[in-house]
């Protein structure tokens, strides 16, 4: 679009204007237009959120400021094309650059934006009704958004004038130094593509090392690093490589959770002690909490210092922290109740001192 074909459009004819007044007008015009587009893309986005898929927002959502950002630099185009006898040779080279590097690195934004909205959707399970898994998600949409960037870069720079293959070629040399200088970066790199690939963890996993003193909630897996937060709410930041060196627990993919206890009974009660334990088994059999598809194992263990000694070994339905530990108390209070509706006690550390019969004893003086 040039100022000759704006000027007919808008009725102006052959009128004679200032420069100045040309570049005021196309701001004005530009910034009127921007306005207005704005208004139409805030109603259709509010006309499309009433609709039964999410597409659509994602695309509107994504183009939204691509478009007005476009129609900004357009503006800035007729004003530097209105302007060029003003303005010398060297600038209006750079500015058609700009204005071509502009127009490629919006849709760069655009198509990286929808492929954002894109991730979002995949994972949401209140859009979809097979979510993507959150990791796995965020992996290719890494991936897409990077590979973009950088064929967006070779096109700018073939734009610019460059050989994209002498780029490449200078790429795979400098490309062995530059492995060299930052190893510790592509070690990095290439654990956190180990991550996504084996998927030992997710993102919301509550992880933890037996190797080093690491435990806590996955909250981000990046190309560098892996934040976790531990218990106490403290970042941690773990490198990617490290993962390839230590072993890693996922207790959050557990099955059930287990509960092993050891309960004392009194040497006194050892009459009782059989019966103690065939109903602690039946009650375990017969507890709505307890996995009985699981091992279940209640038997007499060990003759310890001051108590007879039987073991509970047994699984629970579910897996929750938090429940689990409200499941164990009502086992454990159970038991007790069991053991002292036999009339036992559950011991305690005590000692008994016999003391021999003197059948001498020393005369007083």
């Amino acid at each position: 679009m040039t100022w000759e074909y704006l000027q007919e459009l808008i009725g102006l004819g052959e009128t004679e204007i200032n420069w100045v007044t040309k570049v005021f007008f196309i701001v004005s015009i530009t910034l009127i237009l921007n306005f207005l587009i704005n208004r139409v893309f805030i109603r259709l986005d509010k006309q499309l959120e009433r609709t039964s898929t999410h597409w659509d927002n994602a695309l509107i959502n994504a183009a939204h400021k691509p478009i007005t950002t476009c129609i900004w630099l357009i503006g800035f185009a007729l004003a530097a094309e209105i302007s060029e006898e003003e303005l010398a040779p060297q600038a209006i080279n750079a500015i058609d650059n700009i204005r071509q590097i502009g127009f490629i690195a919006l849709i760069t934004w655009f198509v990286n934006r929808l492929v954002k909205n894109s991730e979002r959707i995949l994972v949401s399970p209140e859009k979809v009704k097979k979510p993507m898994d959150l990791t796995t998600a965020s992996a290719i949409s890494k991936l897409l958004r990077v590979s973009i960037i950088i064929t967006s870069l070779l096109v700018i720079l073939q734009t610019l004038g460059y050989s994209v293959s002498g780029v490449l070629a200078f790429g795979g040399v400098g490309g062995i130094a530059v492995g060299f200088a930052a190893k510790d970066l592509l070690a990095n790199f290439f654990g956190g593509l180990m991550v996504y690939l084996d998927r030992p963890f997710s993102v919301g996993d509550w992880v933890r090392s037996p190797d080093k003193e690491i435990e806590g909630t996955v909250e981000n897996i990046g190309w560098r690093q892996t934040r976790i937060r531990t218990f106490d709410k403290r970042p941690l930041y773990v490198p990617n490589s490290t993962f390839s060196v230590i072993s890693v627990e996922n207790p959050s993919r557990m099955t059930h959770r287990r509960i092993y206890e050891t309960i004392g009974i009194r040497y006194d009660d050892a009459a009782k002690i059989s019966l103690i334990i065939q109903d602690v088994k039946t009650m375990l059999q017969e507890h709505e909490e307890i996995d009985e598809t699981q091992t279940l194992i209640v038997n007499f263990n060990q003759f310890n210092a001051s108590s007879l000694d039987f073991f509970v070994y047994t699984f629970t339905k579910t897996v929750n922290w938090i429940h689990y530990h409200e499941v164990k108390q009502d086992v454990l209070l159970r038991i007790l109740d069991i053991v002292t509706h036999h009339g036992a006690e559950v011991a305690f550390p005590t000692q008994t001192l016999h003391i021999a019969p003197n059948d001498d004893p020393v005369k007083p003086q």
